[in-house]
């Protein structure tokens, strides 16, 4: 048996980051034991979110795992001596799904457009013919037909759950349903169907590379400017933080 690494936790404007080596390797050790686990992928915009939102603060410090999604928490951790790597929810996400096809573990998706979902596991299928989707459902459920779906998830009991419906909704969500599953790990992963489904594109390599991601999520949806604001307002945290 792999011995798991031991994760090292760290404080980014008061919420924690879980630091790593191997993210997926110490995922999978848990899909693997059964270990329920949530799976928050935290960046400048939702941890200035949760500053001001208690509920979603207290989801964040509740889950298992919260990894560096966003170039500013990296670049906050580093302001800090601590030399991590940027772990994208969507890369992760992806590897899950490769290790899951190896090892035989069941997905749901849940979220997105309606056929936004179906055409994202249509497109992993192609790529992974042995990956065992149990369920997908849109993000656009009636009220009338909620039961019937928690009852069939409940029921269905996947290794790993993929929950896309944005921040913070998605994190609320897990919170309050991962009890129908609770040896499944559960990831919040915004809009990686639509990404997954070639309805949008993600950034180049160049600007990832360069943390500019970003910019051209701002590009491609323009109406997120005001929620942008919350970038250099968490540079001028991290700073104030810095100096004290």
């Amino acid at each position: 048996m792999l011995t798991i690494e031991q994760p090292k936790t760290f404080s980014v404007l008061g919420f924690p980051v879980t630091c790593l080596a191997n993210y997926v390797q110490w995922l999978c050790e848990r899909v693997a034991q059964g270990q329920g686990t949530h799976v928050v992928t935290l960046n400048a915009e939702m941890t200035m979110l949760a500053e001001e939102t208690p509920q979603l603060a207290t989801v964040i410090r509740l889950a298992e795992l919260v990894i560096p999604d966003g170039a500013g928490v990296v670049l906050y951790l580093r302001l800090f001596g601590e030399k991590v790597q940027r772990c994208p929810g969507i890369e992760l996400a992806a590897q899950m799904l490769h290790e899951a096809a190896q090892a035989s573990w069941s997905i749901f998706f849940y979220g997105g457009a309606p056929s936004v979902a179906d055409a994202a596991a249509e497109k992993w299928k192609q790529t992974l013919p042995d990956l065992a989707i149990a369920g997908i459902q849109n993000g656009f459920l009636a009220p009338e037909d909620t039961d019937a779906f928690l009852q069939r998830l409940q029921q269905l009991q996947p290794r790993i759950i993929f929950v896309g419906l944005g921040v913070p909704r998605q994190e609320y969500w897990i919170a309050q349903h991962r009890h129908l599953c609770p040896n499944s790990t559960w990831i919040g992963i915004g809009g990686s169907f639509d990404i997954w489904s070639e309805r949008s594109k993600r950034a180049p390599a160049w600007l990832r590379n360069n943390n500019l991601e970003w910019v051209y999520r701002l590009y491609q949806e323009p109406w997120r400017w005001r929620r942008m604001l919350a970038l250099p307002r968490f540079a001028w945290r991290s700073l104030l933080v810095k100096l004290k």
